[in-house]
């Protein structure tokens, strides 16, 4: 029998200093590890991943964001994650910069950390080996990436597409920071 299919929206968060807003999960997947807050989305009524990630941020973070105040920076798909289910992931920034932690949560608790703390924490693996590298990489810019996770631990990466910021992309990553 095959495994099932989920989508799902994950908010790359910073504040005007330029650290990460990051969620301790209280709920699986990842219950116990530190992670962007985001979820999944209603494809019962066709919800779109830019919806999904805008209420996504109203429920959780308590921000009201249009689709404008996102930029798509990645799409990773996961094969067999944790030998439960395969994952496809839409990776967005949120352009406004927070002023304040947002309070706690019943999905989990929340902190800002800084780049040079990030590897320090206990992170998924697949976040930690893949997904934060390229994001910081491609951050104002665009990556595609695939994962085949496999039952022994082991994961098989493939960056299916790579269009670091430059350009255009790159402005908007410079003026989103303030």
């Amino acid at each position: 029998m095959g495994m099932p299919y989920r989508i799902s929206t994950l908010l790359y968060c910073f504040n005007e200093q330029d650290e990460l807003l990051l969620m301790e999960r209280r709920r699986e997947p990842n219950r116990g590890l530190w992670s962007p807050c985001g979820g999944k989305l209603r494809t019962d009524q066709g919800e779109s991943p830019y919806a999904c990630a805008c209420r996504e941020a109203l429920e959780e973070l308590g921000l009201r964001l249009s689709p404008s105040d996102l930029h798509l920076t990645g799409l990773v798909s996961e094969h067999g994650y944790q030998g439960q289910a395969h994952w496809l992931m839409f990776l967005f920034e949120v352009k406004p910069r927070l002023r304040t932690l947002p309070p706690p949560h019943e999905e989990g608790r929340f902190a800002f950390f800084r780049w040079e703390e990030l590897m320090q924490l206990p992170l998924p693996e697949t976040d930690r080996q893949s997904i934060w590298p390229w994001f910081r990489q491609h951050r104002g810019g665009f990556f595609a990436a695939h994962c085949h996770c496999h039952p022994d631990g082991r994961h098989e990466w493939i960056l299916e597409e790579s269009r670091p910021a430059c350009g255009i992309g790159a402005a908007i990553a410079v003026s989103s920071r303030g």
